[in-house]
């Protein structure tokens, strides 16, 4: 079976990671970098273990001409909708495009006003951060799951990506799978942000009983929206993630030190509005989403 053909929207850490993967599994794989670009090509540098390999890459336009069959979006979640639009041009109905993006809701509008591509989701537990410019570290190895919600089988071209990006899984509950890792999310990244602390302090008896109390609202959400059966031991899976990535930064954190915009809003954003729709009070989740984006509209020194 003829390989598929790949472009990648976002080059950032996860990006290059698969981008790499794929191309060097023999996947055709093209980078879309953003307008004005005037390269060709561009190499792709992953250091693993103490081993640094290098692969060079086409790479291409949003605004250029030529049909894109298959798309992985690596965005941040705030940049999906106009990164999809601005290749819109270069999909049609038979277009496969996978956003394996961070947080939930970010998709909604961009599927009312681009319905025609197939979508898929995923999720990925990988560890790779930027050194430089399409210069990355794959620091640890994780379990990357894919699907499309109400699909059992996996469509032809996972077949060829999974053996490309080791380990991948096919899964049929991917709407829940999304939900658990929005889940821990809520739990982790804000509260991280606002102490400006590594996840491993979040542990500490100074903050263990917030990230309690916040894993309590977040299982009854859970609850509510029909995912009790993935957040059952809530606390349990967030400590077990907060012990085993203890001197992670964690990506709100890095945004806010950096003075970015975080991924607040598709991530306990997206917890409050489905709370809001089942009448479940959280109010920690509230007051926390309430001081992020106050710190983002007003930073501190």
């Amino acid at each position: 079976m003829k390989p598929a053909d790949w472009h990648v929207l976002g080059a950032g850490a996860l990006g290059c990671l698969f981008a790499s993967a794929l191309g060097r599994d023999g996947c055709p794989t093209t980078l879309l970098l953003r307008p004005g670009s005037r390269a060709t090509r561009a190499t792709v540098e992953v250091e693993h273990e103490g081993v640094s390999s290098r692969l060079e890459l086409p790479v291409s336009t949003p605004a250029a001409d030529g049909y894109i069959s298959h798309l992985l979006v690596t965005t941040k979640a705030r940049d999906v909708h106009d990164a999809v639009l601005s290749v819109a041009h270069r999909l049609d109905a038979a277009s496969q495009v996978l956003l394996l993006v961070n947080g939930l809701g970010f998709d909604r509008k961009l599927r009312s006003e681009l319905p025609a591509p197939e979508y898929f989701y995923g999720t990925t537990t990988e560890g790779a951060y930027r050194l430089g410019r399409r210069h990355i570290c794959h620091a640890g190895r994780g379990l990357t799951r894919i699907g499309q919600p109400g699909r059992e089988q996996a469509p032809d071209w996972f077949a060829q990506w999974s053996r490309a990006v080791k380990p991948t899984v096919w899964d049929p509950d991917i709407d829940q799978s999304l939900w658990l890792k929005l889940a821990i999310n809520c739990a982790i990244n804000p509260l991280s942000a606002l102490q400006r602390c590594r996840n491993g302090e979040l542990a500490s008896p100074q903050l263990a009983p917030r990230v309690m109390t916040l894993c309590e609202e977040i299982m009854q959400v859970s609850a509510a929206a029909g995912f009790a059966g993935v957040t059952a031991d809530r606390p349990g899976q967030v400590m077990a993630v907060i012990r085993a990535t203890a001197g992670n930064r964690s990506s709100m954190l890095q945004d806010v030190l950096a003075g970015r915009p975080t991924e607040i809003e598709y991530i306990t954003g997206h917890l409050l509005r489905v709370a809001q729709q089942h009448g479940v009070a959280v109010p920690l989740n509230e007051a926390i989403y309430t001081r992020i984006v106050d710190l983002q509209e007003h930073p501190h020194p």
